[in-house]
């Protein structure tokens, strides 16, 4: 299939895989900083063929996963609220909170309804005005411009009926969280695509120029991800440390101009709790003052109890490449994707989720 074969010929992958084996001498790590580049990884078992001395790490790149219990408990409650209709993506129904999911609000009565953008949901609040829509706004930078458009669109309307909950987070911060934390060490970072397009390379120059670690922004296909590889480890081989960008064909240093103009003109940056990772400064994304009258927080009293953890889940330090999913004692036991205990065995881009499905072993 014209541009799908071409980055899945066997032949350029063995010979990238040869270059990486003479690259390598000395132990590394390498972290991959997004949910689909986790499950491609494994989907593709390129974990297998890597050398001996290279360990792949998940970080924090699943936003479904990221988003602590206490931001799925407010969602719940709005949910839960008189003549509301709260939608959201499908990833997000059912992720455990602390004490239910939106998939067990919505079967208790709940009018929640999944959808595949905040444009959706802006139609929802079109069709119903006698309801109050809010939108559940999950996600990284690649789904934050639309949900500002939706919001921009909404002014443009004088709709009076659409609400926003806005736990839209931003990469880069919680990337220089994991390396201050000192936790794990990390001596290259493969950085993520999607997020890319939009924000471009340069916020990533921070981490060669402070820190010294090589960064590449990689595509999804399997030669995307091996040749990223074979970058890094030539970059660490010859002492260097810069971002270079293996995507080319999608990403540029500058980004998207339009979808950072629109994200700019909507949200500012805040500090954001992070599951695994704590709170964060300036790492989440919320609405500007002139648009408080359609947060959902400001324009809805909502009530929830203290939020709590499952016992036993470790899905925090899985985020921040801590532990193995296996290490986690409810992995494939009380945890599966068909009753997961938390977030990374819910998500498609889970790190629990992609190793039960596919295996994690060489």
């Amino acid at each position: 299939m014209k541009y799908v074969d071409e980055f899945r010929s066997s032949a350029v992958a063995r010979a990238l895989v040869a270059s990486l084996r003479r690259r390598t001498e000395h132990p590394v790590n390498l972290m991959e900083v997004c949910g689909t580049h986790t499950v491609a990884i494994f989907k593709h078992g390129l974990r297998g063929l890597l050398p001996e001395n290279v360990t792949m790490l998940s970080g924090p790149g699943c936003p479904v996963c990221v988003t602590p219990n206490a931001d799925i408990d407010r969602a719940i409650a709005l949910a839960r609220l008189p003549q509301v209709i709260l939608t959201t993506f499908g990833d997000m129904m059912k992720v455990p909170g602390s004490y239910a999911s939106l998939n067990q609000a919505k079967a208790e009565g709940a009018d929640v309804r999944v959808v595949y953008s905040a444009l959706d949901a802006l139609k929802i609040a079109q069709n119903n005005p006698e309801r109050s829509v809010a939108f559940f706004g999950v996600g990284f930078e690649t789904t934050a411009p639309t949900t500002a458009a939706s919001i921009l669109e909404a002014q443009r309307m004088s709709l009076s009926n659409f609400f926003f909950l806005s736990v839209h987070k931003l990469v880069p911060p919680a990337m220089r969280a994991l390396l201050d934390s000192g936790e794990v060490h990390v001596d290259g970072f493969m950085c993520p695509g999607h997020v890319s397009t939009i924000i471009g390379s340069a916020p990533y120059e921070f981490i060669a120029k402070d820190y010294g670690i090589p960064c590449v922004i990689a595509g999804f296909e399997p030669l995307d991800i091996l040749q990223a590889l074979d970058m890094l480890l030539a970059q660490i081989a010859a002492g260097e440390a810069r971002v270079e960008v293996q995507y080319r064909r999608a990403v540029h240093r500058e980004g998207n101009p339009v979808a950072l103009r629109h994200m700019d003109n909507v949200f500012e940056a805040a500090d954001a709790a992070w599951r695994g990772l704590g709170t964060i400064p300036n790492s989440g994304l919320r609405l500007r003052p002139q648009f408080k009258a359609i947060d959902a927080e400001s324009a809805f009293k909502i009530t929830t109890r203290p939020p709590k953890e499952a016992r036993g889940c470790r899905c925090g330090e899985v985020l921040r490449g801590a532990v193995r999913p296996p290490d986690c004692p409810l992995f494939g036991t009380g945890c599966t994707p068909e009753h997961p205990i938390g977030p990374c065995m819910v998500s498609s881009e889970g790190t629990c989720s992609a190793w039960y499905l596919y295996g994690g072993e060489r």
